[in-house]
């Protein structure tokens, strides 16, 4: 290398033809450089044969690193927690490109910066003199200065690339942008792949955040791992799929904690799967028992977080004290006793690092559920006891302030509340939070708040039954009901009885009647024991309509006839509305179809004045049904688009269904000028909507209407299939009214199918249904359908017993149009026996 004064020009040259420009300042070079960069030389490590689960982003990546991509630098940032496999990604990656022929006949350069790690952490002038020696750039020509090694490594791939010898760069396990950005090509030919745990937006290359494995690749990993050490033979997983999901699980489906399981299990060959997955289920040993030699989670955690601001880790140690699965950053903020603002910027610097994911909607956020653990470990050690008491406290009571705010808006005439400017952004709030309120009541008690779960309990039953989160109801309500009774919080006793009462709502929603029925009387004897007249009354309220849904008529109209009396004259309209609304639904199954209208035309004056658009809906469709019995069709369907409306405009997604199912089999009744078609529309829409919310009684009932719809329009083989299911629905969950009704439609629709055999035994099983139930009327019905099918069999004589057993029920119970029927079918019948066969 010679100097020639100042002003001169420098050039590069390279056998082979190569040209490079001015590179270094005051010097002549000439470079002996090799034509293609060998994978050995440039430090490249071998791929891993247990590589499996990520072949969408590796295609994703192999692409990206074509030239002309319209990327101002072709290739990736491939950013994740520790962890997490970008390193192996990018080895994919690299060795598949080398084997492509003609991809990158100039090979690949590949350094680890070692980013996170104080004692070998690579500067980029170090990192630069390293890849100019993999370039065999002699060091005796490596510039003394970061800048100009810079300018000669970018010429010399430059050169490369325009000799279309392309070379890849892999930038592996950088720290943050000003390591990399002095290693970047400047020519946007030459692609680069880095790894990163921080999320290094500003390198005007394009991110790649890798997320965990997917749950059955996971489990393919451990799989893998296993047949390249043990061979083959190790069948461990194939033998315990189970186990081996939950070992999966446990990892949390991260790349190097599935490494360091199959490790351990390929060192003991006789180690059963369950043995692990138990081992690693106990939360407090779990990140000590992932670790093997030089392996560990906890290790690569902590070389990220002691990075980390004294703000920033105190923010991450107090995260998982919230007992659900995310946060929001007011959550957050209220936890780290702070304002939203300089919450919202530790959690922005937290989640580049990894350390945090956000969550499923802006503001929210969640951790990886190993990273949960090292954090919570880290607070235990290094966070005081009162701490995080306090925290957890703050946390506590935003839930609790903003949950009864919420609640508010299912009061009849809600004004807006100071936290909730309307009705949909209190929904919004209440849906996103859920599991977050459901975890934070189940956890209050055992950190010292049993009121904590009080309050949400009672502020979440409106929203649960609205929303049919039922099973979430009767959690609440099982965990409360303990606290009640608990010896070690004597002051809470005095909840007992209206805490019983909620479970015993639960358990009627979802129709663990039994169960209800007993929570309801103990309830009705504490309140007795009390001198709570009022109270007494409600409970009875809730019994009577327990009743009436398992068909227990007469004791139904009993309990609400003995609750309207027993309410006192300052009882709160709604309740007395209730009530009523409850009567007119057990005197509709009583076939006392006036008195029905009556009662529910009381609830329906009282939501009114009241301003309860909800209930005033739910009231109106009970009439409907009320008004289709009694033949007025027209009118059940006027009343069935009015409680649609009330439902839509109140946003009760539930009723609304309830309504279109009524309606359509109204309009289909009342034989609507539109057709069957509007009709079947809207019961296909309810029957969806039921599913959705995972109503399995009322989506059958739906079917039910839907299939009654389609014989009606002349499709019968159509309404096998909804009723078929229908019937396996009812058969699974033990709803034997439900599977009797079925059963009598699908004998219907197989009959006009012309199926006659298979139509008298679903009319003889339904008939047998409603007599076990007690229920006459049906009973009756059943009996007039199966004498229909079994006179299509030919079977006159057997038709005609079925017919006359039939027209004795309608006869005894007074029902005298249905009687005059079933008469006529029986004297059609006798007639069609006497008449000669036909020759």
């Amino acid at each position: 290398m010679t100097g020639s004064g100042s002003g001169y020009n420098v050039r590069t040259e390279i056998s082979g033809g190569l040209y490079l420009n001015a590179v270094i300042q005051g010097a002549d070079v000439t470079l002996q450089l090799p034509p293609t960069v060998q994978p050995g030389l440039s430090g490249l490590p071998l791929p891993s044969s247990a590589f499996t689960g990520r072949d969408t982003e590796r295609d994703a990546l192999f692409t990206a690193l074509r030239p002309g991509t319209g990327s101002t630098v072709a290739g990736r940032v491939i950013a994740g927690l520790p962890g997490v496999g970008k390193t192996e990604l990018a080895l994919q990656v690299a060795h598949l490109a080398l084997n492509e022929p003609g991809f990158l006949p100039g090979g690949v350069l590949f350094i680890d910066l070692f980013g996170y790690d104080d004692q070998r952490r690579v500067d980029p002038h170090r990192a630069l003199a390293s890849l100019l020696r993999s370039l065999a750039v002699p060091d005796e020509y490596i510039p003394d200065n970061t800048e100009d090694r810079a300018r000669l490594y970018r010429s010399i791939l430059a050169a490369y690339a325009a000799d279309q010898r392309r070379v890849l760069l892999v930038l592996d396990n950088a720290m943050n942008s000003a390591q990399v950005r002095p290693l970047l090509p400047g020519d946007p030919c030459v692609p680069v792949l880095v790894t990163s745990r921080h999320t290094l937006s500003d390198l005007g290359i394009r991110l790649l955040e890798l997320p965990v494995l997917e749950q059955q690749a996971a489990v393919d990993f451990i799989e893998r791992s296993l047949h390249e050490v043990v061979g083959p033979e190790d069948t461990r997983v194939r033998d315990e799929p189970e186990a081996a999901n939950d070992v999966a699980v446990l990892c949390g489906r991260l790349p190097l904690a599935l490494s360091i399981v199959s490790a351990l299990l390929a060192d003991i060959p006789a180690r059963p799967l369950r043995s692990l997955a138990t081992a690693l289920s106990d939360v407090h040993h779990r990140l000590k028992r992932l670790s093997r030699e030089d392996l560990a989670v906890r290790t690569a955690f902590a070389l990220s977080y002691q990075h980390l601001q004294s703000a920033q880790a105190r923010l991450f140690r107090l995260m998982p004290l919230n007992p659900g699965p995310d946060l929001s950053t007011e959550a957050v903020a209220q936890l780290a006793d702070m304002g939203p603002d300089d919450a919202e910027g530790l959690l922005l610097s937290l989640s580049r690092g990894h350390f945090i994911e956000p969550g499923s909607t802006y503001g929210r956020w969640r951790m990886h559920d190993l990273m949960r653990l090292f954090a919570d470990e880290l607070c235990r050690t290094h966070d005081e006891p009162r701490e995080r008491e306090a925290a957890v406290d703050r946390l506590f009571q935003h839930y609790v302030a903003r949950t009864l705010c919420a609640d508010t808006i299912f009061e009849a005439a809600s004004r807006p509340g100071p936290h909730f400017p309307d009705r949909e952004t209190a929904l919004e709030w209440l849906d996103t939070e859920r599991h977050n309120l459901l975890a934070a009541a189940l956890a209050a008690p055992e950190l010292g708040r049993p009121d904590v779960l009080l309050h949400l309990h009672c502020s979440l039953i409106e929203f649960q039954s609205f929303r049919r989160h039922l099973d979430d109801c009767a959690v609440l309500a099982s965990a409360a009901l303990a606290v009640t009774r608990s010896e070690a919080h004597p002051m809470l006793r005095e909840f007992e009885a209206d805490v019983l009462t909620n479970l015993g709502t639960a358990h009627r929603e979802l129709r663990r009647f039994d169960d209800a029925v007993a929570s309801y009387k103990e309830a009705g004897s504490l309140h007795a024991m009390n001198a709570d007249t009022q109270s007494v009354a409600i409970t009875l309220n809730n019994l009577g309509l327990t009743y009436q849904q398992m068909n227990r008529l007469e004791e139904a109209a009993s309990a609400l006839q003995e609750a309207l009396a027993l309410f006192p004259p300052e009882t709160d309209r709604r309740i007395r509305g209730m009530a009523y609304n409850n009567l007119g639904k057990a005197l509709h199954g009583l076939r006392k179809l006036p008195e029905a209208a009556e009662a529910l035309a009381e609830d329906i004056a009282i939501c009114h004045e009241i301003g309860d658009l909800r209930g005033e809906g739910i009231a109106l469709n009970n009439l409907g049904m009320v008004l289709r019995d009694m033949g007025r069709f027209q009118a059940s369907a006027d009343a069935h688009r009015r409680a649609l409306a009330a439902a839509r405009k109140s946003g009760d997604v539930y009723s609304e269904a309830l309504a279109q199912a009524n309606l359509g089999l109204a309009l289909a009744l009342a034989h609507d000028a539109a057709g069957p078609q509007e009709a079947i529309d809207l019961l296909t829409v309810a029957v969806n909507t039921l599913d959705s919310l995972g109503d399995e009684h009322m989506a059958t009932q739906a079917r039910n209407h839907l299939a009654l719809i389609l014989i009606e329009a002349g499709r019968a083989s159509d309404a096998i299939e909804p009723l078929t299911a229908a019937i396996d629905v009812s058969h699974r969950t033990g709803d034997l009214r439900s599977r009797a009704m079925t059963l009598t439609n699908l004998g219907t629709a197989l009959e006009l199918s012309g199926m006659y055999d298979a139509a008298v035994q679903a009319q003889s099983e339904a008939v047998t249904a409603f007599r076990q139930l007690g229920d006459r009327h049906h009973e009756a019905k059943s009996l007039m359908n199966l004498g229909l099918a079994i006179r299509r069999t030919g079977d006159l004589e057997a038709a005609e017993d079925a017919f006359g057993k039939s027209a004795r029920i309608f006869q005894e119970d007074g029902e005298d149009e249905l009687f005059a029927q079933v008469s006529r079918l029986r004297d059609e019948t006798r007639r069609m026996r006497r008449q000669p066969p036909k020759r």
